[in-house]
């Protein structure tokens, strides 16, 4: 049976090498641009953003969440999942689009439902109560597998969409913080840390390291396709991709990308980080955009609007 990801909601709503630099087409940004400024009803900064069944949501400090209308930027909700301010810092969303899955500051687990606006609370997994960076899930809403990504390096995961008494936790690497994690199948993805290294599981249980060898950077962001079918961002402006037998990594700069989103392909795509940098992948290769901000980028994701959100309440759109 074929799988519907998540990735149906972007595209609808829509060994070492060494590293090559940005072409020269590319190192500067053009004087037009097509991405434009959305007002928005807060200055935290947002520190992630997902396309759902409902629209495109975006997450921050104080853990406010912003909900994309017709109208424009609005507050579905704020004060985090327990409503005593903890910032957010992850999302994702259930194959179905229907549900919003948030983690952040204090062990913070939440469970949206953008039709009905009812927020479940799965904070503090096995008692914990550290600082989770991410999140992903697979399957539809209510029968989620569940994976948070902590800053302790330990990976606490749910088969049962998060149900007290259900979740567990292991270490993939050396117990450094990770930073994202993504899945491409049901209990199929990759993780990557702040030690320079990426693990991958095929089973949502059993970690193995992939790399990466002399990168040198830190790991901010993972956008996880297929076992052989990986990139990753990360300091220095760096973007790495792992084929299933060499990671190559490419300079796009000197700005931290905090974040990509890449289409299945390979051949387009987005990369956003500090100083309002915003690259794209066009038929495989990368330019930088022009972005009416200089405001730091923390996360973007691809749909019929692309979406860039981060420091000081900044929204790009595109």
């Amino acid at each position: 049976m074929t799988r519907t990801t998540r990735r149906r909601f972007l595209t609808a709503s829509l060994a070492t090498v060494g590293a090559t630099a940005l072409p020269a087409t590319g190192t500067a940004a053009a004087a037009e641009t097509d991405w434009t400024i959305a007002e928005t009803p807060t200055g935290n900064t947002l520190h992630d953003v997902k396309h759902t069944d409902g629209g495109a949501y975006a997450i921050g400090g104080g853990g406010v969440a912003l909900e994309r209308t017709a109208k424009g930027w609005r507050k579905a909700f704020d004060g985090g999942v327990t409503g005593n301010g903890n910032s957010l810092f992850g999302a994702d969303v259930t194959d179905d689009g229907e549900r919003l899955w948030l983690v952040g500051a204090s062990g913070a687990v939440g469970e949206y439902d953008v039709e009905t606006g009812v927020l479940y609370d799965h904070s503090a997994p096995t008692g914990s109560t550290n600082n989770f960076n991410d999140v992903a899930v697979t399957g539809e809403a209510g029968e989620a597998d569940v994976y948070v990504a902590g800053d302790s390096g330990k990976l606490y995961y749910s088969f049962e969409n998060g149900a007290s008494q259900t979740w567990d936790y292991l270490t993939p690497g050396s117990g450094s913080a990770l930073s994202a994690v993504d899945f491409h199948g049901a209990r199929s993805g990759h993780v990557v840390d702040t030690n320079q290294r990426a693990y991958a599981t095929d089973d949502g249980t059993t970690w193995n390291g992939i790399g990466i060898a002399d990168a040198n950077v830190n790991f901010y962001g993972v956008d996880s396709h297929a076992a052989d079918d990986v990139w990753v961002s990360g300091g220095g402006g760096m973007v790495f991709h792992w084929d299933g037998a060499n990671w190559t990594p490419e300079s796009l700069g000197d700005a931290g990308l905090r974040d990509l989103a890449v289409a299945g392909d390979g051949e387009d795509g987005l990369a956003v980080g500090g100083g309002g940098k915003v690259f794209d992948l066009t038929d495989a290769t990368w330019t930088q955009d022009a972005t009416p901000t200089g405001e730091n980028l923390q996360a973007v994701v691809r749909g019929s609007t692309d979406v860039a959100v981060g420091a000081g309440g900044t929204v790009l759109e595109r």
